[in-house]
């Protein structure tokens, strides 16, 4: 099982870790795509700070942001797992599984990043600010700059079991599952079950307790299918919508959550 989430616009402190070492990062063919976007991240904030905080859509009190990204490259690295925080993140908790579901989440678990493409948890990386959003100089917009090299990574990273995509629209546009892989793909939103409307906050609270519950049971689901049966014995109350057969596109499954918390 892959599952892909997205980062958080909130992030831990870098600390005083060693620096970055873009090579030892997982999907190492991501890395010239890696390179680029760095560079021309922190080319633009070592400049002119009124235009990186245009360009990266910061506000006044974010302007310390630019600065860190200034000095990306010499900064602390600490795991992706500690470094993102927020809704999404605080509800999976990895810090307090336990030894074999942090090896599953280690396996299984995939960050999308406007900077770093994708990263696993366990992948060392510093605080940045960088959405996929951001359209850098000299590269135009993250999204379209990920797609070749994630359309030629991916694949290979997802196997061939089951992909469960948690993503948000801006990330989910850098590579989206095609053909045999995206007929075992599942997406997942999160409904407020009275009114059938999603909720942010816990719309990402809930993807969040989603994977632990999965990571915690050692589920190991071999499809969208058996996906929709797993959470159900989880607990969860789980809406389908199976694809047309052989329609290369992802199964849709709705989690209905009576209470926002």
């Amino acid at each position: 099982m892959l599952v892909l989430l997205p980062p958080s616009e909130g992030k831990a402190s870098s600390g005083r870790g060693a620096p970055l070492k873009l090579e030892s990062l997982s999907l190492p063919g991501l890395g010239e795509a890696r390179e680029a976007v760095l560079r021309e991240l922190v080319e633009l904030c070592a400049g002119d700070e009124d235009k990186a905080r245009d360009v990266l859509g910061l506000s006044e009190g974010l302007r310390g942001e630019v600065a860190k990204n200034a000095g990306l490259p010499t900064a602390g690295a600490r795991p992706a797992g500690e470094i993102y925080t927020g809704v999404l993140y605080d509800a999976l908790d990895l810090a307090s599984l336990d030894a074999a579901a942090k090896r599953r989440a280690t396996r299984s678990l995939l960050v999308f990043s406007g900077l770093w493409g994708a990263v696993r948890v366990n992948d060392r990386i510093p605080s940045y600010r960088c959405s996929m959003g951001v359209k850098l100089p000299g590269l135009g917009a993250l999204g379209a700059h990920w797609r070749a090299p994630m359309a030629d990574v991916l694949p290979e990273a997802a196997g061939d079991g089951l992909v469960l995509d948690l993503r948000s629209s801006a990330y989910a546009a850098a590579w989206k599952p095609k053909g045999e892989v995206a007929g075992r793909t599942a997406s997942v939103r999160v409904l407020h079950a009275p009114t059938r409307k999603v909720v942010s906050h816990f719309n990402k609270a809930t993807k969040g307790r989603i994977v632990r519950s999965l990571l915690t049971a050692g589920a190991v689901p071999q499809g969208p299918a058996e996906l929709v049966e797993a959470l159900r014995d989880l607990g969860y109350e789980v809406e389908v919508e199976a694809p047309a057969r052989a329609a290369g596109k992802a199964w849709m499954l709705d989690v209905l959550v009576t209470e926002i918390h």
